[in-house]
């Protein structure tokens, strides 16, 4: 089994990526300081509940106390609504301030449950159990929250799980655009901290069908490596945890104006990174590997450019609700080279003139 340690001022935890670690769900939260849990509550959504929550009940030895809740798939799970009936029923079932509650799905259900348990009682123990490639990022640091019309994880904590159990034979029921959205966030953290394991990925992956789970692990490893270190060094995000949303204040917005769902998280991302990436070459006077990163990219299913009928106006609107936002600059995350983030804070003007490029030309070898 690999494990991957969390150290943070508020709370140490590990990360356990191994095929199988469903069946034994129980069991490893017993062993990770959980053996007084008085009640289960398990939030997930219809998919992942039809395909695994037999697998993830039988590992109970009695399930008196154990309690399934199921919400629609996608990201409109994240609302007010769905919050608040979460925490009518932790109420009515009557979990108390030793129960456990457990966020069995992938990001939309972490972000979700992680925010209920934060939240119910001023706080109860939860476990991640993701089910999604993109959860190996939002699994792991803390960040809990849900949506607001038109403003992604605008209300939320910092709140970390208690123990993250990674199944890796999970993810092969994935389709291949949520194996785009997930390996999107892996590639970021090649970008922002790591240039040996960027160009690692670059040599090694070339389709998504090669995602076995001895690779997978290995994967995942480095990549919630880098996550662990940016987290250990600055939990609440007051300076290099800011590094982790390379790419996410475009992406954020072309998913709020186009519609959460049209595009998946990572494939929004991935446009993001794109844009910060010519960005960057623009402020620090340098050259990046932009093409080569567009051809990789496009080779494993991604588009790079900005989705048609969306206006630079309104996407810079869109950006400009990102909660880093300052003095009515965009604190963007920039790379002075591969594996070297930084943070800047642009005007809107050039944010503009290349957006209009973006949106006018792609983002061919032209730019410069």
């Amino acid at each position: 089994m690999s494990v991957v340690h969390i150290s943070t001022k508020s709370k140490s935890y590990e990360v356990r990526i191994e095929p199988g670690l469903r069946h034994t769900l129980y069991n490893l939260m017993h062993a990770h300081k959980m053996s007084d849990a008085s009640s289960f509550l398990i939030i997930t959504d219809e998919h992942v509940h039809d395909l695994y929550i037999d697998d993830v009940l039988a590992g109970f030895p009695k399930q008196d106390h154990v309690y399934v809740e199921k919400v629609a798939s996608g990201e409109s799970s994240k609302s007010f609504e769905v919050y608040q009936k979460l925490q009518e029923r932790a109420l009515e079932i009557g979990l108390d301030r030793k129960s456990v509650i457990i966020a069995l799905g992938g990001g939309v259900i972490g972000d979700l449950a992680g925010f209920v348990a934060a939240t119910y009682m001023r706080g109860v123990r939860f476990v991640q159990v993701p089910t999604t490639l993109l959860a190996h990022d939002s699994s792991v640091g803390g960040k809990v929250a849900i949506n607001l019309p038109g403003a992604k994880n605008i209300v939320g904590a910092f709140f970390q799980p208690e123990l993250v159990i990674y199944d890796t034979e999970m993810l092969h029921s994935l389709p291949e655009r949520e194996w785009r959205s997930g390996f999107a966030e892996v590639v970021k953290h090649g970008f922002i901290r790591d240039r040996e394991f960027l160009d690692w990925l670059k040599g090694q992956v070339t389709s998504f069908e090669q995602f076995n789970d001895e690779f997978l692990k290995e994967m995942l490893v480095q990549s919630i490596g880098v996550k662990a270190d940016v987290v250990s060094a600055d939990e609440t995000e007051q300076g290099i945890r800011a590094y982790l949303n390379f790419g996410h204040t475009l992406g954020h917005a072309i998913e709020a104006e186009l519609g959460y769902g049209e595009l998946s998280h990572g494939e929004a991302v991935a446009v993001g990174m794109i844009f910060a990436l010519r960005l960057s070459e623009r402020v620090f006077q340098i050259e990046l590997p932009v093409k080569e990163t567009i051809t990789w990219l496009e080779t494993l299913g991604y588009s790079t450019n900005v989705p048609k009928g969306l206006s630079a106006e309104q996407l810079l609107a869109s950006m400009k609700k990102d909660k880093k936002t300052t003095g009515g600059l965009i604190r963007m995350v920039l790379v002075e080279e591969c594996g070297k983030a930084v943070l800047k804070d642009v005007a809107d003007e050039p944010l503009l003139d290349l957006l209009h490029k973006a949106i006018e030309e792609g983002f061919d070898d032209s730019w410069n």
